[in-house]
């Protein structure tokens, strides 16, 4: 397939950032989409779910030649999904949780023509030590993490003072998992 345009539906600075890593030239379209999905969904089919959901919303607007990427990323702890914090209540109910254990992030990547859509899901365990209430109030009230999947951002100050370990991608935890979408992007273009 010719790609004449590469489409990130992310309004995200992390993924901006990370998809210039491979791709010096792309648009960056963005709508708001319900991060809703069938409640019988098993965690590591939710992530997939909203990556597609967020480039089907824009699959009328794509032309002959356009390739769009999308993301989800969700943490998951125990099988339970922690998607973003309403509040900081929630953020601190979240960061107590993942507090002295080990969670999954999981982010998935939708890439859409007009003709295909391929999802992948990249998989990346996350360790964090025990983490104080005042560690917790402090990360809330200076990062305000309530755009982030489990509140937490790991490239922020959370993340140097509490993660002892992660087996996996670190930029999938940060929003893209970019070695495997660099890899699916070059098979893409060789088709």
């Amino acid at each position: 397939m010719r790609i004449n345009r590469y489409v990130l539906a992310s309004g995200s600075p992390r993924r901006q950032s990370l998809l210039k890593s491979i791709i010096s030239d792309f648009e960056i379209w963005t709508k708001d989409i319900e991060e809703s999905y069938p409640s019988e969904l098993k965690e590591d089919k939710v992530a997939i779910y909203l990556a597609e959901k967020k480039a089907k919303a824009f699959y009328n607007e794509m032309n002959k030649g356009d390739l769009l990427i999308s993301a989800d990323t969700i943490v998951c702890q125990d099988q339970r999904v922690l998607g973003k914090p309403k509040d900081a209540d929630e953020a601190f109910a979240m960061l107590t949780a993942l507090s002295n254990s080990v969670h999954k992030v999981i982010t998935a990547c939708a890439i859409q023509s007009l003709y295909s859509i391929n999802s992948f899901a990249e998989i990346t365990e996350v360790r964090f030590k025990a983490l104080s209430s005042e560690e917790i109030d402090y990360y809330i009230e200076h990062f305000k993490p309530f755009d982030k999947a489990g509140a937490y951002g790991i490239q922020e100050w959370i993340g140097q003072i509490a993660i002892k370990g992660i087996n996996g991608c670190y930029y999938n935890v940060m929003g893209l998992p970019i070695q495997r979408l660099n890899s699916y992007l070059k098979l893409e273009c060789l088709i």
